[in-house]
C-alpha cells in the first residue's frame, strides 16, 4: 500500500486510513440490451437537468456512507458546481413510489469517446429489492446512445460486495487496479453523518 499523506480535513480522532484496491473495468462495444426487469413498485427514473448543489451532497451522502463514498464531500461547492453544470455530465435518480432509491452519473471524456459511469448506488433502504441490475441495465443504455466508443466505470473493494460482480456479469471487463488509502472525513465534514 502506497503512503498516501492524509487530506487536510483529516485529524486522528477521525479514525484511520483505510487500504481499498479500485478495480478499473470497461466496455469497448454496446452491448444487446439485457432488459433487466424492471421494479414492480411504480418507479421513474429521471434525468436531473441542473441538480441543486444541496440535492446533490444528500443523494451522495446518504447513497454512499455505508460504503465510504468520501471524495465528493471533500469538493468545495465552486468545484462540485463545475462538474453538475459540465455539459458532459447527466445526473439520473431511480424514484420508488416517488422516493429517491439510487442514482447514476454518466459523464462524457475524450470529446464524448468515453462515457465513464461516474457513481452509481443505492439507498441503504433500497438494497436488496433487485434494483442494482435494474439501474445498471438504464445506465449502460443511456450512456451507449451518447455514441463513444468506449464505456468505463471503476469500483473498489469499499464498495458493496457485489459491485464488481454486477458490472463484469452486464458485460465490464477490469483494465487496470490500484491501491489506495481511505481517509476517513475530519470532523468538519461530517456533519451529515
Amino acid at each position: 500500500m502506497n503512503e498516501e499523506a492524509p487530506p487536510p480535513d483529516w485529524t486522528p480522532e477521525s479514525g484511520p486510513a483505510r487500504e481499498s484496491r479500485i478495480t478499473y473495468l470497461e466496455m469497448t462495444a454496446r452491448p444487446a440490451p439485457r432488459r433487466a426487469p424492471p421494479p414492480m413498485e411504480p418507479h421513474v427514473l429521471m434525468r436531473v437537468e441542473e441538480p441543486p448543489l444541496a440535492y446533490y451532497r444528500w443523494l451522495y451522502h446518504h447513497v454512499g456512507r455505508d460504503w465510504m463514498w468520501i471524495d465528493r464531500r471533500r469538493w468545495d461547492d465552486e468545484r462540485l458546481t463545475a462538474r453538475l453544470a459540465d455539459p458532459g455530465y447527466g445526473l439520473y435518480v431511480l424514484h420508488l413510489k416517488g422516493a429517491p432509491a439510487g442514482f447514476f452519473e454518466l459523464v462524457s471524456h475524450d470529446g464524448g469517446t468515453r462515457i465513464d459511469l461516474g457513481l452509481f448506488g443505492i439507498m441503504p433502504e433500497f438494497i436488496g429489492r433487485k434494483l442494482g441490475p435494474f439501474m445498471l441495465d438504464q445506465a449502460i443504455q443511456l450512456g451507449w446512445e451518447r455514441g463513444p466508443s468506449r464505456m468505463t466505470v471503476d469500483t473498489c473493494t469499499l464498495d458493496h460486495p457485489r459491485a464488481l460482480a454486477l458490472y463484469q456479469r452486464f458485460g465490464f471487463t477490469p483494465y487496470a487496479t490500484r491501491d489506495r488509502l481511505a481517509w476517513p472525513l475530519g470532523p468538519a465534514l461530517r456533519v451529515l453523518d
